[in-house]
């Protein structure tokens, strides 16, 4: 079936534009609602997308993960994404989607797929309270197509660390406090990256403001730059440092990059681009904006590294 490897370069003219493509798909007709309700995810994320092979089942495995394939010799962990949103369906999963989040590689079983479908940020909203409570947090915006539809984009974060991925209190244990006070804004739409986020902060010491997107830091940003120059004094006797995530409703990551370092009194703050989006070709793309580093989600460690070279250096 489908494979999203070769057209990499293509998507990588995005950055900057505050464009993303997303695969479109389905899991199935509710017997609740009796709706087929639209999912997407980044097809950046996306490897490939086939019928579904063998599945190899393992004892005492979390709710949601039906086992086991082996891809190419690899062995990739199957979710289910019916059961993680807790849709009662008739309808069978008939499609295998190979993702990659944060160099980890998994398939999630899904009805069908629809299109790719190209939207700009400025479209994609955060999702109505009861969107959110009924997925359980599982969708972290949404957007109007130009066809009428809706298409909640999932939060793969979200579901990855419920499915036990990623997110283990042990991670922070041995990051080291920094003696001098700092603070930082940072960006993120997913609810359990800004945990993970704040939880590294903390131990760290380092005092901070999170938003949920990048025209929310951009607005922040600019207000503390006024306030800073009306008052005679730098940018950096407020905040040292921005952390922003890449995919975000409203403003992206690159597009909030690109403004900062085009503002005289703002460029040079430290932008720390932290995204699952891990390929050379992201981490290219968020250089080519102007961004002073990149770092994986989910690597408390490493982002503490980072962060600590450039508040304190």
């Amino acid at each position: 079936m489908a494979t999203f490897i070769d057209s990499i370069d293509e998507r990588t003219k995005l950055a900057g534009t505050n464009h993303l493509e997303v695969l479109l798909f389905n899991l199935g007709t509710s017997d609740d609602t009796g709706r087929n309700e639209l999912f997407g995810i980044n097809v950046f994320k996306v490897r490939e997308v086939l019928n579904i092979p063998e599945i190899t089942t393992a004892p005492e495995m979390p709710d949601g993960i039906e086992g086991f394939v082996s891809l190419r010799g690899d062995m990739v962990p199957i979710i289910n994404l019916q059961k993680f949103c807790k849709l009662n369906s008739n309808d069978e999963p008939n499609i295998l989607m190979i993702t990659e989040y944060n160099t980890h590689v998994q398939g999630f079983l899904v009805s069908s797929v629809d299109t790719i479908q190209r939207l700009n940020w400025e479209q994609v909203k955060e999702p109505p309270p009861l969107i959110s409570k009924r997925l359980g947090g599982l969708v972290t915006a949404v957007a109007e197509l130009n066809d009428d539809r809706l298409v909640m984009i999932m939060d793969v974060e979200k579901v990855l660390a419920d499915a036990g991925e990623f997110y283990d209190e042990s991670v922070f244990d041995g990051i080291k406090t920094l003696d001098d006070n700092f603070r930082i804004v940072f960006a993120d739409d997913s609810n359990i990256a800004r945990k993970q986020i704040k939880k590294t902060l903390d131990v760290m010491g380092v005092q901070h403001t999170g938003v949920v997107n990048g025209a929310e830091a951009w607005k922040l940003l600019q207000k503390t730059a006024n306030q800073c120059e009306q008052e005679g004094r730098d940018i950096t006797s407020e905040i040292q440092a921005v952390l922003t995530d890449i995919e975000m409703p409203e403003m992206d990551g690159y597009v909030l990059t690109q403004k900062i370092k085009a503002d005289p009194r703002l460029a040079h703050l430290p932008v720390i681009m932290h995204s699952s989006l891990t390929a050379q070709a992201n981490q290219a793309m968020g250089r080519g904006v102007g961004a002073d580093a990149y770092v994986s989600k989910f690597q408390p460690h490493e982002l503490a590294d980072i962060l600590t070279h450039f508040l304190t250096s």
